[in-house]
């Protein structure tokens, strides 16, 4: 199996597919702050924001066409809130009255990646998302303590943290560490030896980096980096 993704027009909206694989395989889904919307030939289901890794089996012969959202963009367009959706995959029949299920079901179906494209721009037309989620977000992806960021906003911690649920799925903490794990991950596939992907992405030591890795994917550094690289 492979995976490709693209930009679409819609700005904190990626366009994502894979390739069937030929067996069953199972994979490990990193959580990245974002929220899915996944066509797998035959339904359409919501990915939400997952707190720590899970494991798929993809099916062989299955590929999937999808839209990533961040910043708040998804929980927007689907109009629920993304913290109903943390660490969920349900269908969306289960969260939609079926005659709008069944209408963009077949507009999807007729050309996956165009129709999901074309319905998020429609979509964003007619729907506000809070302006908190692109704020948030850039300063998450840049390191920024928490408190930091709760000070720029004019908020108070625990006012952020709840701004933040409906947004993310969970805290601004959380998707700090959810941030630097990706930044992480892309300095050591790029081959930068783990103390110094440790000290450049802010972990106090190589041990720090080590437990967070085991907290948010359930593995070692040094096995998740082969893992990624072998796809």
């Amino acid at each position: 199996m492979t995976y490709q993704e693209r930009a679409t027009s819609l700005r904190g909206a990626v366009l994502w597919r894979t390739t069937p694989p030929r067996a069953p395989e199972w994979t490990r889904i990193l959580p990245d702050g974002c929220l899915d919307l996944p066509w797998d030939g035959s339904r359409l289901f919501v990915a939400g924001p997952d707190t720590t890794a899970r494991r798929h089996q993809g099916r062989a012969g299955l590929a999937h066409v999808a839209l990533r959202f961040s910043g708040g963009t998804g929980p927007a367009l689907l109009g629920i809130p993304a913290d109903e959706l943390r660490d969920r995959t349900p269908d969306l029949a289960d969260l939609w009255p079926s005659a709008q299920v069944r209408v963009l079901t077949e507009r999807v179906a007729a050309d996956p990646a165009a129709a999901l494209e074309a319905w998020a721009v429609e979509r964003a037309a007619t729907r506000e998302k809070d302006p908190i989620g692109p704020l948030v977000l850039r300063m998450a992806s840049a390191g920024t303590p928490v408190a930091v960021m709760a000070g720029q906003l004019g908020l108070s911690a625990r006012h952020l943290h709840r701004r933040c649920l409906p947004v993310f799925g969970y805290g601004p903490r959380r998707l700090a560490r959810v941030l630097r794990l990706g930044r992480a991950l892309d300095r050591a596939q790029a081959g930068t030896p783990l103390a110094q992907v440790a000290a450049g992405c802010g972990y106090a030591d190589q041990a720090h980096l080590s437990r967070e890795v085991r907290a948010l994917a359930g593995t070692t550094p040094t096995e998740l980096v082969r893992e990624l690289r072998g796809r």
